[in-house]
């Protein structure tokens, strides 16, 4: 039956996506301009990445979308090979445009461009360039202008040297205001550690324990941590198991699609939440004691986060943990 049940699907998906071709075509015999864009669209949508980069190619003089969405599929080898210079340049115009018709596109574009500067991928590096860019994106913590960037300066803030904690804190606020389920867990840290604003554990748990529940694995590594040190051990045992029997190869980038959450710190949620958990088997602490799955889930934490796992290893020499 569930067999069954998903062939119908797959065909009602494949009936639909035909039918739309068919009055997306039907549109573009009558002349309207705008289905050319939605047939490339649709293309992109599917994974069908060399007619959407055809399509889009054949419009880019007319459409500002068409030539972002070019920007993105260069950046990124999507339907061509990977060419970050030609990917940079479409973004560049977009965000230069004079076009009232791109300013809805600008925010992300700029977002993209200051990305390009900070990793140095088809465009000098530069740290100042990327930060002017995802100002301008965040345009002051506006729900309608790019909350990518508003939460990557707050990541920028916090990593940067020197620190400058207390614009971290305010930008993943907006960010977080705004719906930003990485921030939101950046928060739950900021406050539970002081940092950029006055320590607050209850306000900590809270951000925390509500980014977990949206799927923030870094905020549910941060949870296990929490529970183990508070000695919880029987919710850190089962909260941790679920997290570390994640699979690292295809979990994390389907996490991330879903939440948006980079997947770097989902690798360390992951990470963490493997290394407390056979902590926990090997001083049979909330479970049966059990050495050899202890040491499965210890090799799977350093394959995950190999710094982690070291820098936690030297809490439990030093009697921490």
């Amino acid at each position: 039956m569930e067999f069954f049940s998903f062939l119908s699907d797959h065909y009602s998906h494949a009936n639909l996506v035909d039918r739309a071709l068919q009055l997306l075509k039907e549109r573009i015999r009558r002349g309207d301009a705008m289905a050319y864009f939605l047939r490339g669209q649709l293309y992109f949508e599917e994974g069908w990445y060399e007619e959407a980069l055809e399509q889009f190619e054949e419009i880019k003089e007319k459409d500002h979308q068409a030539t972002y969405q070019l920007g993105v599929m260069y950046y990124d080898g999507l339907g061509t090979t990977p060419d970050a210079e030609k990917g940079v340049e479409y973004m560049k115009k977009i965000v230069d445009s004079p076009c009232p018709k791109a300013r809805h596109l600008q925010f992300a574009a700029a977002y993209n461009l200051g990305r390009a500067y900070y990793e140095g991928k088809g465009v000098k590096r530069s740290e100042e360039d990327a930060e002017r860019l995802w100002l301008f994106a965040a345009d002051n913590g506006n729900p309608k202008a790019s909350v990518k960037a508003q939460s990557i300066l707050g990541l920028y803030y916090s990593t940067k040297e020197p620190k400058e904690l207390e614009k971290a804190f305010y930008w993943h606020s907006e960010a977080c205001g705004n719906g930003n389920l990485e921030s939101q867990g950046a928060l739950g840290l900021m406050y539970f550690y002081g940092q950029g604003i006055r320590q607050d554990t209850e306000a900590a748990l809270h951000c925390l324990r509500e980014a977990a529940e949206r799927g923030n694995v870094y905020a549910q590594g941060n949870l296990v941590e929490y529970y183990y040190k508070m000695k919880f051990f029987t919710k850190c045992v089962a909260f941790s198991k679920r997290i570390a029997d994640y699979d690292e190869v295809h979990d994390i980038p389907m996490i991330a699609k879903v939440t948006d959450c980079l997947p770097e710190f989902i690798n360390r949620g992951m990470a963490m939440a493997s290394f407390y958990h056979a902590r926990c088997l090997q001083l049979g602490l909330g479970i049966t004691k059990d050495e050899a799955t202890a040491k499965q889930y210890y090799s799977k934490a350093c394959r995950l986060n190999p710094a982690l796992a070291d820098e936690l290893h030297s809490l439990v020499i030093r009697q921490r943990i």
